[in-house]
C-alpha cells in the first residue's frame, strides 16, 4: 500500500523558513520509477484546498502557484523517494495544513486540482505569526 508521510511543519514568525518533507513508500517495484506528479496542497480553516506546487518526476518539471513563486521551492531526492518543499519568506497567509499528494502520470493540466490525485499524506501544520 502506497503511503506518503509529511514532516517538517511548525510555527515560525513572518519572514522565517521551513522545509517540509514527503516520504513515499509502498510503491510496487514496477511503479517505483514510473513518472508521477507529486504535489503539495494546503488548506486553511474555512478555505478550499489549494495547489501550492508540484513536480513531475523524473523530469523535474515544476509548477507553482502565483502566491508562492519566488518564495517556495519544490525538489526531490529520488534515492530517498522524498519530495521537499522549501518555504522562505513566510507570511501569515501561508498558515495552513500542508498535504503531500501523488498521482501516476503527468502534472500538466492537473497539478493544482486536488481531485486528480489518488494518494495523500496525513498533513503537517504550518503556522506563521506576524
Amino acid at each position: 500500500q502506497v503511503q506518503l508521510v509529511e514532516s517538517g511543519g511548525g510555527s515560525v514568525q513572518t519572514g522565517g523558513s521551513l522545509r517540509l518533507s514527503c516520504a513515499a513508500s509502498g510503491y510496487p517495484y514496477s511503479k517505483i520509477y514510473i513518472s508521477k506528479c507529486m504535489g503539495w496542497f494546503r488548506q486553511a480553516p474555512g478555505k478550499e484546498r489549494e495547489g501550492v506546487t508540484a513536480i513531475y518526476t523524473p523530469y523535474d518539471i515544476t509548477y507553482y502557484a502565483d502566491s508562492v513563486k519566488g518564495r517556495f521551492t519544490i525538489s526531490r531526492d529520488s534515492a530517498e523517494n522524498t519530495v521537499y518543499l522549501q518555504m522562505n519568506s513566510l507570511k501569515p497567509e501561508d498558515t495552513a495544513m500542508y498535504y503531500c499528494a501523488a498521482q501516476i502520470g503527468e502534472c500538466d493540466g492537473i497539478w493544482n486540482e486536488w481531485t486528480k490525485y489518488g494518494t495523500w499524506g496525513q498533513g503537517t501544520q504550518v503556522t506563521v505569526s506576524s
